[in-house]
């Protein structure tokens, strides 16, 4: 059997065009080792200084694959917003300081982010979802805040013993 489509070209007359099913470069992912040679593989073609028109095909195509991937499987359904972006930061080699500077907040934001201090604004999931790649649903997920609440003293345990004048 042979491993070829043939598709109608639309061009000024309409003809059959064969295309070698063993040629295609990417197909649809199926198992977890191909989607990480994908990611790995669309990284590498992201930072690549020398972007072509076909190497943008490409990564558009790499983007479209993941996510498709991501959407069937649920890849980050279970992951909560900040090991996610930890864990996207150590991939792209990112301190606070240069999240700060993507995001157009102070490193003190950042830095509580991180630290479960503060929540992730519209904006700020906005752009990290820009500048990852990824849906803003990755990052648009309740999470728990580890909120300090100020200790209260307790008024039986202080030395506060007022005389009272008795009349």
């Amino acid at each position: 059997m042979q491993n070829t489509i043939k598709f109608a070209k639309a061009t000024s007359s309409t003809q059959l065009v064969d295309i070698d099913m063993e040629t295609l470069k990417y197909k649809i992912i199926k198992s977890r080792k191909q989607y990480d040679t994908y990611c790995d593989l669309l990284h590498q073609l992201v930072f690549d200084k020398d972007k072509t028109e076909k190497l943008e095909d490409e990564i558009e195509l790499l983007t479209f694959l993941i996510r498709k991937y991501d959407e069937e499987t649920g890849t980050f359904s279970t992951v909560e917003p900040i090991p996610l972006l930890i864990s996207l930061m150590d991939d792209h080699d990112l301190k606070a300081k240069d999240l700060a500077n993507i995001l157009g907040v102070s490193k003190g934001l950042v830095s509580d982010i991180l630290n479960y201090k503060k929540g992730l604004s519209k904006e700020v999931i906005r752009k990290l979802g820009e500048h990852f790649k990824l849906r803003q649903e990755a990052f648009n997920r309740p999470y728990k805040l580890k909120i300090q609440v100020p200790k209260l003293r307790h008024a039986g345990i202080m030395n506060t013993k007022k005389k009272l004048k008795t009349a």
